[in-house]
């Protein structure tokens, strides 16, 4: 598309199916959520960004006025084919209602003044699903307000350290992130406008969901999900288990890391805003619930003995990671989820 930009078009309409039957089938699956409320940044000015259409077979052959196996044939051969131009007229009327949120950060300056330009990133998201049409409350106890409440408890730990003269070397910035429920937005749009230099951010520890025991560890509730520990960075990964093995002995469990897990859960959370920009992650979770994203998702279910020893795990971590001589070294690098 960027090239193509390059070039002079102002708008993309893409063939969606060579058949006219599956693309209205994909229609009328589909427009029931594309006529949802959607949310996104606001454009800079008016024109900014890209206009893309899905079209029918149907309608590509009336706009190049040739039969659409011609067209096929022409796509089939991968090269630039000259058409004669043509005038169409598109209307989609938006309803655009501007609104603002905010992330909330609290910055700790590292204590070494070779390192203190060097950032731990540690995260939650402190949004949720707010009122259902029917006015009921969606509490989020567990997503994410066991995350938003370990970021609290560990910038309370590490700054009471600092106050006793023993702060990290490293800086550590804790921020709790807005609009991870509708696409991670918080945390994309510090990654795109970051406080400090996204080449001096050496780690990011993202806590969603640890207040809960699933099905699968109901015999011993002290488990945790680690997810995206050894994407990046295997000095990282060995960090995080060696925390565990001296401190505090919880069941790693990696089953979501698999890279064919079909949840793709290492993809759904904030930390992989940081993956992608080749930051080393970890990522802590208890999988999802029968409260998950329900009104019944409250403070009376969250186990906080295992909560409280997951937040040790992140502090350990985050205490070596803050104070080592070096940043956990990278030995891979992130490859867009769009490019599966």
């Amino acid at each position: 598309m960027e090239r193509c930009k390059e070039k002079g078009a102002a708008a993309f309409l893409v063939i969606y199916s060579e058949d006219q039957d599956q693309f209205m089938s994909f229609i009328n699956t589909y427009k029931v959520y594309l006529a949802r409320p959607q949310l996104g940044f606001a454009v800079e000015e008016e024109g900014d960004g890209d206009a893309v259409f899905l079209i029918s077979p149907e309608i590509a052959s009336t706009i190049l006025d040739q039969p659409f196996e011609d067209l096929q044939k022409m796509a089939d051969k991968g090269k630039v084919h000259e058409v004669e131009p043509a005038e169409i007229e598109l209307a989609a009327a938006r309803d655009i209602k501007e609104l603002v949120s905010s992330n909330v950060v609290g910055f700790l300056e590292g204590s070494d003044e070779e390192l203190k330009d060097e950032v731990l990133v540690v995260t939650a998201h402190y949004d949720h699903l707010g009122t259902g049409d029917d006015g009921d409350v969606y509490n989020g106890a567990d997503d994410d307000g066991s995350g938003t409440v370990t970021v609290m408890e560990l910038a309370q730990s590490f700054a009471m350290a600092a106050a006793e003269g023993n702060g990290p070397r490293r800086s550590i910035l804790f921020m709790l992130v807005s609009g991870e429920e509708k696409g991670l937005l918080g945390s994309e749009y510090y990654t795109e406008n970051p406080i400090f230099p996204l080449e001096k951010t050496v780690t990011n520890l993202n806590i969603d969901m640890i207040g809960r025991v699933d099905d699968a560890h109901e015999k011993d509730p002290y488990f945790v999900y680690v997810i995206g520990s050894d994407k990046l960075s295997t000095e990282l990964h060995d960090l995080s288990e060696a925390a565990n093995n001296k401190y505090t002995k919880l069941d790693l469990d990696y089953r979501y890391n698999d890279e064919n897990d079909p949840n793709r859960y290492y993809y759904r959370s904030d930390h992989y805003n940081f993956a992608k920009n080749n930051i080393p992650v970890v990522f802590y979770f208890n999988g999802t619930h029968e409260d998950y994203h329900r009104t019944s998702d409250t403070v009376d279910k969250i186990h906080f003995g295992k909560m409280e020893r997951i937040g040790r795990l992140v502090f350990y971590t985050a205490w070596e990671v803050a104070n080592r001589d070096s940043r956990p070294a990278l030995d891979a690098v992130e490859e867009s989820a769009d490019d599966d």
